[in-house]
């Protein structure tokens, strides 16, 4: 019995660059507000470097910008491991973690718990995106772009196998086609649809 391709749904636009822009802006004036004296800008790698580049610049007061790289949540074993650490102290610092998308809320409690052993003087979220009806933790999250259902989202940052991450707007996607053809979106998102990456 032969086999068929699966033939992808097609993507719809979340955001797409202008409200992504306008979202980001939000988030600016809202830490801004916050953290007259500065902060810490705390992002985890690799899904949050394309919104915390466009979130640090929107700042209007100085912020020190930081890196955290972890391991993918493991379900079997509940573990997540820090694979890139600070290199700044933030004892007695402000911190804004600034996340891609929070939706168990697993890997952002062990982030939260992590940080908040290096007694920073405040600790806050900033997510691009909150996929709450995946929740399983609480998630204490402090600036918040987009609420999404529960779909699996491509572009600005957000990736599958490396690809779509340069993606100037957030589209949904497939992912029972992608795991099957990472390359499934390549033609309608970057030809056919006109997207292009940020810049």
């Amino acid at each position: 019995m032969g086999t068929e391709s699966r033939v992808p749904r097609p993507p719809e636009v979340l955001a797409d660059r202008q409200a992504i822009e306008a979202t980001v802006t939000r988030l600016g004036r809202e830490i801004s507000a916050r953290h007259r004296d500065g902060l810490v800008i705390v992002a985890v790698l690799k899904g949050s470097l394309l919104f915390v580049s466009d979130l640090v610049r929107s700042l209007t007061v100085q912020p020190v910008v930081e890196f955290l790289a972890i391991s993918r949540y493991e379900p079997d074993s509940g573990r997540v491991r820090i694979l890139k650490d600070l290199d700044l102290d933030v004892t007695g610092r402000d911190v804004v973690l600034v996340e891609d998308i929070v939706d168990t809320g697993l890997t952002l409690g062990f982030l939260l718990g992590e940080l908040g052993r290096r007694s920073p003087a405040s600790l806050e979220v900033c997510t691009l995106l909150d996929k709450r009806v995946r929740r399983i933790l609480p998630a204490p999250l402090a600036y918040v772009g987009f609420e999404v259902p529960d779909v699996f989202v491509l572009g600005y940052g957000l990736d599958f196998a490396g690809r779509y991450r340069n993606l100037d707007m957030l589209v949904t996607a497939d992912a029972v086609a992608l795991t099957a053809d990472p390359d499934a979106y390549v033609d309608q998102l970057y030809r056919s649809h006109g997207a292009r990456g940020p810049g």
